[in-house]
């Protein structure tokens, strides 16, 4: 009796998935999470800028897709609330979109489900205003799922109710054709690295570390793909020392990159479940990342791992590795074995069920 009962919940459950900006890992999961929902009978809208069902296509995954303004647009709560109105359930992944759902969902008995995929920089003024809207999502959440234990305790600290770990990985993707990094010469060895062009990306570091490669022989090239506002000061630093270093700008084709890669890096201040990290330990392609955030649990043994901001160790670190071909074998084997225990795409969403049914059956 309780099985029959369970399969019609599911089967009318109705779901509201709130991105807000919508990075590429968090992007990446709502589209795989609603196609792994609707799958199991779940039916499933998705609230997101447009521009991002442009990229993602949410109904190819089986979802109906409502266009919502970006953040800070006033008719994005209006937009939002006439949605989850008739929903069971509403999942918002990202600090903006849990705020957003929690105004949206005022005065109704609708449970909200909040994903943090990752953390902002709480220093100074901004920091502070940063602690007031996670204190403000975390309370309004009858769920917080944080994709690393960090995360979780964050939550926690801000006042969840109930923070439990969600070790979320998102789907891996097959390299569609070569890619494109102008010439190279061969036997030159290939460094990438891949995010935005943000202060906390490490990129600086990278640049430090990209001078010192230069006393290599042969000297390697860094290749990043990424944009963002750093760009400028980038390429004016790059420009000025003469750096092997090329920015190649907002990318479609990171996974072929990777394939054409010695060593990718992740030089980053923080990070929950990095895309990069995840599709090079897949891959077998050696990395070198800074020891921050969720990046230790998420990567085991299979990467070699440095302080953040000290441009120095990832010289060395990388060098190394260049130097010795039966370490970056071993490196990438020990990648691909900690890959293939993380938690699969149906293992997310089974969890993430379970999660739902549990709140609606309450």
């Amino acid at each position: 009796m309780r099985a029959g009962w369970h399969s019609w919940r599911v089967t009318q459950l109705r779901t509201v998935q709130v991105l807000g900006g919508g990075s590429a890992g968090s992007s990446a999961h709502v589209r795989s999470l609603a196609a792994g929902l609707v799958a199991r009978g779940v039916r499933v809208t998705v609230c997101a800028p447009a521009e991002l069902d442009q990229v993602y296509d949410f109904p190819g995954a089986g979802a109906s897709f409502a266009p919502v303004p970006r953040r800070g647009d006033p008719a994005a709560v209006g937009a939002l609330r006439s949605v989850c109105a008739s929903a069971d359930l509403v999942h918002a992944h990202g600090l903006n979109a849990a705020v957003r759902s929690a105004l949206a969902l005022s005065g109704l008995r609708i449970p909200l489900v909040v994903t943090w995929h990752t953390r902002a920089q709480d220093e100074g003024a901004r920091g502070r205003v940063l602690r007031l809207l996670e204190r403000r999502a975390a309370r309004a959440a009858a769920i917080v799922l944080g994709t690393c234990s960090e995360l979780v305790d964050r939550a926690r600290k801000r006042g969840a109710r109930d923070a439990r770990l969600a070790p979320l990985t998102v789907p891996a993707v097959l390299p569609r054709r070569a890619p494109a990094v102008g010439p190279v010469p061969a036997g030159r060895p290939l460094v990438l690295a891949v995010g935005p062009l943000t202060p906390d990306g490490g990129y600086g570091t990278l640049l430090d570390a990209a001078a010192l490669w230069r006393e290599l022989d042969p000297v390697p090239l860094v290749v990043i793909a990424g944009e963002g506002r750093e760009r400028a000061a980038l390429e004016r630093r790059i420009a000025a020392e003469g750096l092997p270093v090329r920015l190649l700008g907002r990318r479609e084709d990171v996974t072929a990159l990777l394939t054409a890669t010695d060593i990718a890096v992740l030089p980053s201040r923080w990070e929950a479940r990095s895309l990069l990290a995840q599709e090079s330990l897949r891959l077998g392609v050696p990395l070198v990342a800074t020891a921050v955030g969720g990046v230790p649990e998420l990567v085991g043994d299979g990467a070699e791992l440095v302080p953040y901001g000290d441009g120095g160790a990832l010289a060395v670190t990388v060098a190394e590795l260049l130097g010795n071909r039966s370490r970056r074998a071993e490196l990438a084997r020990r990648g691909r074995a900690q890959a293939a225990g993380w938690q699969t795409e149906d293992e997310t969403v089974a969890q993430v069920l379970s999660v739902y049914d549990e709140l609606v059956s309450r």
